[in-house]
């Protein structure tokens, strides 16, 4: 089932480091570390594995804060979000301002609003490397002292965030796919000194780019 918690940890950036071969396990992460007024935060931002064929791809853009609607200006914390659009929740494939185009009518169907826009290319290309590739892309934007939004599943227990990633789009038959839902993307964002945001979306290749009203592949 999607996921039963879902949000944003607004906080400011301490550090950010990169799992070494004797702490990599099954996936390759960029960790951050993001204080917070309940404390420092750990975040591990998904950039696949050495060995894995899976294969990782990412977007890097930056957006102006009004698009980000509420979450922008949240107070220092985790927030808990609904899965809806306007709440500030994010979706790689319906949110106007990940997706690079306009912004459809509700009541338009999923399927036509893919089709609409791979007709008039409004989506932002995804960039397809390794996971060093997917963190040398990352690592520019996390300037420590930054305030940093990092969107996700909070963890059940201790301070921390992780499902940073595309959190839909899964195949059938795959573990994740129970986990498919849409409007609870992760992805992690830092705000410039000019009051713009830096973001960073990332995904794996087996992930699809158009999906049903529960997330699943079409």
């Amino acid at each position: 089932m999607p996921f039963a918690r879902y949000g944003v940890l607004s906080g400011t950036l301490h550090q950010h480091f990169r799992d070494t071969p004797d702490t990599e396990g099954a996936w390759f992460h960029v960790n951050l570390r993001v204080d917070a007024p309940d404390g420092r935060h750990k975040c591990a931002v998904d950039m696949d594995s050495h060995d894995s064929a899976t294969g990782v791809q990412w977007k890097v853009f930056t957006v102006d804060a009004a698009a980000l609607g509420p979450v922008a200006a949240l107070a220092p914390g985790f927030h808990q979000l609904a899965r809806t659009a306007g709440s500030g929740a994010l979706d790689y494939i319906r949110h106007p301002a990940l997706r690079g185009g306009p912004a459809w009518p509700s009541w338009l169907p999923d399927r036509l609003r893919g089709l609409l826009g791979r007709l008039l290319r409004t989506s932002r290309p995804w960039t397809s490397g390794t996971n060093l590739d997917a963190a040398l892309a990352f690592e520019p934007m996390l300037v420590v002292g930054r305030p940093v939004l990092v969107f996700g599943e909070p963890f059940n227990a201790g301070l921390g965030v992780h499902n940073i990633h595309q959190n839909q789009g899964d195949p059938f038959g795959s573990q994740w796919w129970p986990e498919n839902g849409i409007w609870q993307d992760g992805a992690t964002l830092t705000r410039r000194p000019d009051g713009k945001y830096d973001v960073f979306l990332n995904k794996f290749s087996t992930q699809k780019d158009h999906t049903d009203a529960d997330g699943h592949p079409v």
